[in-house]
């Protein structure tokens, strides 16, 4: 059990028989009544978000996610293949349950598998990927002075917005945490 107090960003929890992830929360003492915390958190079963309230010290249960790396190999149809490098076990995991992910994914890519008690729940990916530079508008001279950007879709199908002098295949730092363009690699 773990007081609610202690949250941190990333930290899993088992709450009314599902599993999540903190996102954000926020201590909140008011001056009147009973301190609480209030919470945005992720199901890790199905993707959906959702904001809970907790009364300041109540008790949740701590979620023991282990974390495999695992190489993503293929897509067969909906399915989407990973190995384990050390064991070459593989596991197929739906898209539907990866849908956010699959934007970053490359075959080849090491990435981290969550498991619960044997339940495969999804994938956590590097902070930053490299992508190429499938499709742009080509730069034209003296663009860069104003800083504007253009939008540029990468090898995965995502789009992103870059800096003008971006070119088609370049290389590109890409955060996965809110799908932004960062550097050329």
């Amino acid at each position: 059990m773990i007081s609610v107090n202690d949250f941190k960003t990333g930290l899993t929890i088992e709450v009314d028989g599902g599993i999540w992830q903190v996102m954000e929360f926020q201590h909140v003492k008011p001056g009147k009544g009973a301190a609480f915390v209030r919470s945005k958190l992720r199901n890790l079963r199905n993707g959906n978000i959702q904001e809970k309230t907790f009364r300041g010290g109540e008790k949740v249960e701590k979620a023991h996610i282990e974390n495999r790396k695992m190489q993503y190999l293929y897509a067969a149809g909906d399915m989407h293949a990973f190995m384990d490098t050390d064991t070459y076990e593989q596991v197929e995991i739906p898209g539907a349950q990866i849908s956010d992910q699959l934007n970053y994914l490359k075959e080849n890519m090491e990435v981290q598998i969550m498991t619960f008690q044997g339940e495969t729940l999804g994938v956590e990916l590097p902070k930053n990927v490299e992508l190429k530079v499938a499709e742009t508008e080509p730069g034209i001279k003296g663009d860069t002075a104003s800083g504007g950007t253009k939008p540029a879709t990468l090898e995965t199908g995502l789009t992103v917005q870059v800096p003008f002098f971006i070119n088609e295949g370049e290389v590109l730092l890409i955060s996965t945490t809110d799908g932004k363009y960062v550097s050329r690699a």
